[in-house]
């Protein structure tokens, strides 16, 4: 059977990341990129033998990348602290491993969970499992995607993410983000900001998410959730415009 390495991106996640290492028992190594924790996260890992590599990066491909590069084994899964393979996934992937290969890369549908155990509607299918020969590399700074060479199938089962786990946690992810977030569009040049531009951000924001994806199944959660959706919009975009507002008077 053909071996498997499973790969953790890690920052301050002590509370978070024994689980996400428990759903990888199945794996012939674990590696954890840690990301200048200043906590216990690299002596969880290590707890649980995981190959632990310090470094210190705000570019999720090159901690995707270089990840990728500590392997060794024939296929590589990627998920986060936050997330756990399900039975049924592990399964699928196991089959993998033992059958003739037909795809190099695979789709897996993550479920998401918010404020512990309040489900989502709407499925995610994100690329996380590939033979690590044809995972060519990652790009984008924050919304990597990966770049593969060869055809991709979808596994069954589930990932789970248990994402905002409560308001502080939620508040605090939505400031860390938005300024890179901001960053990114400021420099990509984005059009200068007018007011009109932040209800219109904000109200697609909450559409698409409470309405397209039926956010509105999950009840109050639910509806708690898409609008932090909406104000992380207006912080990213008031941040936005208050970078060109400073590069004007520079």
């Amino acid at each position: 059977m053909k071996t498997i390495t499973g790969v953790i991106i890690a920052k301050n996640d002590e509370k978070m990341i024994a689980k996400a290492l428990e759903s990888l028992e199945f794996c012939n190594e674990i590696i954890v990129i840690n990301n200048d924790s200043k906590d216990r996260t690299k002596q969880v890992a290590e707890g649980f033998k995981a190959k632990v590599y310090d470094i210190t990066s705000g570019d999720f491909s090159e901690l995707r990348n270089f990840g990728l590069s500590k392997v060794t084994t024939d296929y590589v899964l990627y998920i986060d602290t936050d997330e756990r393979v399900s039975r049924e996934l592990k399964e699928s992937i196991l089959e993998v491993l033992k059958s003739e290969e037909i795809y190099v890369a695979y789709k897996i549908q993550r479920k998401n969970f918010y404020f512990g155990n309040y489900e989502w509607p709407y499925i995610e299918k994100l690329e996380r499992f590939f033979k690590k020969d044809k995972l060519v590399t990652w790009k984008g700074k924050l919304h990597e995607s990966p770049v593969i060479d060869g055809k991709v199938g979808e596994l069954k089962g589930f990932l789970t993410h248990f994402t905002h786990r409560d308001l502080e946690s939620m508040v605090n992810k939505t400031m860390e983000w938005s300024d890179k977030e901001a960053l990114l569009r400021y420099n990509t040049h984005h059009p200068q900001m007018s007011w009109w531009r932040f209800p219109r951000v904000m109200l697609t924001a909450f559409l698409n998410s409470y309405i397209k994806q039926k956010g509105f199944k999950a009840g109050t959660a639910g509806f708690v959730e898409r609008i932090n959706q909406s104000f992380s919009m207006f912080i990213t975009y008031a941040k936005l415009w208050e970078l060109q507002k400073i590069s004007k008077k520079s």
